[in-house]
């Protein structure tokens, strides 16, 4: 199928239930269900005329549309990216992850991402869904995720994250001075014109909660502590933008500036500092820490000296 070919097919029996990506799995064979993922994720697969999430389950009369992109990423090569890896042990690998790094492929990134250097540092991710990656950052935000090295820690992780059992905390240099601490409760959806960004939403979007605290005030920013209740795409960046203080550096939902910052980010200066999560083997809770990525320190360490 080459990039303009878009289909659609209305299901006129009883699919039992099956997931949206098993199922145009089995509809389309030549393109393997984690490609599938991909393109869903990536807004390629509507249902109903809405976008959805791969694990959708399909009724009777739902009528499913998408596009596939000229050519879908074969299978992943091993690449010998290096990875700052926190903590490894049986079950789970937790690293650092920089800025500039995708996590996986999709279109326009079918090398180079987290996942082929995860298959080169440990080869027997091979046999799991997404070389056991459980979760997403932003190309362009750096920090601590964990990823999964069975089958068995891969489906705990995965649920624990559908239950928001998880605890996420980033950093994130903002402009202006947000007040001291506050809540964003919106509806959040793919914006109605730009649909490779995300909006803010007055209906049929999907729910997300965002809480923040100012921690520190300079000139023209503010450095805060976020913290997730849900995990929308791009969350953050549109809840920050969407109360008048986005993110710094961010070329997608903040605004050009004409400002005195003592270095100018290439990036937007957002990092996911902590992660805390259910060992899936020991059931013990886990707190990790992500130190930041050098462009961000520098620049806060800048911001204090003034």
């Amino acid at each position: 199928m080459n990039k303009t070919n878009q289909q659609s097919l209305t299901i006129d029996s009883e699919p039992a239930g099956v997931r949206l990506d098993a199922f145009l799995a089995a509809h389309v064979p030549e393109v393997s269900r984690s490609a599938w993922k991909a393109c869903i994720l990536d807004g390629r697969v509507r249902v109903n005329g809405d976008d959805v999430k791969p694990n959708r389950k399909l009724s009777k009369g739902d009528t499913v549309e998408w596009m596939l992109p000229a050519a879908i990423p074969a299978k992943a090569i091993p690449e010998n990216i290096p990875l700052h890896i926190l903590f490894e042990d049986a079950s789970v690998i937790v690293l650092n992850k920089p800025a500039g790094l995708v996590v996986h492929p999709a279109v326009g990134n079918s090398s180079g991402t987290l996942l082929h250097g995860l298959l080169f540092h440990e080869p027997s991710l091979h046999a799991l869904e997404r070389a056991g990656i459980v979760h997403r950052l932003d190309k362009d935000t750096s920090g601590v995720m964990v990823v999964a090295k069975n089958e068995a820690a891969q489906m705990t992780l995965q649920q624990q994250f559908r239950d928001r059992t998880t605890k996420k905390e980033y950093l994130a240099l903002v402009w202006g001075e947000p007040p001291a601490t506050g809540k964003i409760e919106t509806l959040l959806g793919r914006h109605p014109v730009h649909r490779k960004k995300q909006a803010v939403l007055q209906e049929e979007g999907r729910q997300a909660v965002t809480h923040y605290t100012r921690l520190e005030t300079f000139e023209e920013t503010a450095l805060m502590r976020i913290g997730l209740e849900t995990g929308r795409t791009h969350q953050i960046r549109v809840h920050m933008a969407h109360i008048g203080h986005p993110v710094v550096g961010d070329r997608v939902y903040g605004r050009a500036r004409k400002n005195r910052l003592p270095l100018v980010p290439d990036r937007q200066m957002l990092h996911a500092a902590r992660l805390e999560f259910n060992h899936p083997q020991s059931g013990k809770r886990l707190s990790f820490e992500a130190p930041l990525h050098d462009d961000m320190r520098l620049l806060l360490e800048a911001l204090r000296k003034n």
